[in-house]
């Protein structure tokens, strides 16, 4: 692969936004660029979260631009930098690097999307929004070419995502044929798919009353670990940068168990 030398970082952050439409989704973070760098950018690390380990990496591959799928700024964050904040931030700048972060436009992007790139993976067949009528829907419904057991389907998430997921079973143990997902904290969905008689219901995390609507609607359930659900937006960014735009563009994994 011949990458060019250098791209203007405004050229870069409009055909990024071209390419994830932030605009047509409303987000609990600002979507783009949340941290100015380099004007010139050469070289970018993606990553799921932008933690001090991750720009460690950055800084030691000499990047000049982080891209993530968790950034900062929440909602209802703190504005105060300090502390752990304060030693990410000091660390970009002081080594003029550029953080990029898109939240929901990566997770629902209908091919580098988080929610696309694990269809991908299970090798299930996408068939359109959960929420019926929602071309932006955070999550999406699809189907097997062949019913699996509960069984079969875990052993297919534990090997593409290298560890073991949490499986709630539906009471009736039904074979798997239609499923829906959302990566990440998505689990409040399953109720939703339940009502539309969807036999599994993927996500990233669980909560406590996860457990009760799988088994009091009957719909199983599959908690595969927010960070594993969420790797592939950001790797599937880096290869399109990489083919598309030409920069030098590597996925780093900072690996979590949650």
């Amino acid at each position: 692969m011949k990458y060019r030398q250098i791209m203007q970082r405004n050229e870069f952050e409009k055909q990024l936004n071209n390419l994830l439409k932030p605009e047509l989704i409303k987000d609990f973070c600002p979507n783009g660029l949340q941290i100015q760098g380099s004007d010139l950018i050469s070289k970018i690390v993606t990553g799921v979260t932008a933690t001090k380990a991750l720009i460690d990496e950055a800084i030691k591959a000499r990047a000049d631009t982080i891209i993530v799928h968790h950034g900062y700024f929440w909602k209802n964050e703190s504005p105060v930098i300090r502390g752990m904040k304060y030693e990410r931030i000091k660390a970009l700048l002081t080594h003029n690097i550029n953080l990029f972060a898109y939240h929901l436009p990566l997770d629902i992007h209908p091919e580098l999307g988080n929610n696309a790139q694990l269809a991908k993976l299970f090798d299930i067949n996408i068939t359109g929004p959960l929420e019926l009528g929602n071309e932006r829907s955070i999550a999406i419904q699809g189907e097997f070419s062949k019913a699996k057991t509960a069984e079969q389907l875990s052993a297919v998430i534990n090997q593409q995502l290298n560890r073991e997921c949490l499986h709630i079973a539906a009471p009736s143990n039904k074979e798997i044929k239609t499923i829906a997902w959302c990566t990440g904290g998505g689990q409040n969905y399953i109720e939703l798919a339940a009502e539309q008689g969807i036999d599994a219901f993927i996500s990233g995390e669980v909560s406590e009353q996860t457990t009760h609507v799988a088994k009091e609607m009957d719909i199983h359930f599959f908690a595969a670990g927010h960070h594993a659900t969420e790797r592939y937006g950001v790797k599937a960014l880096a290869e399109y940068i990489n083919q598309t735009m030409g920069i030098n563009a590597t996925f780093v994994d900072i690996d979590n168990p949650v």
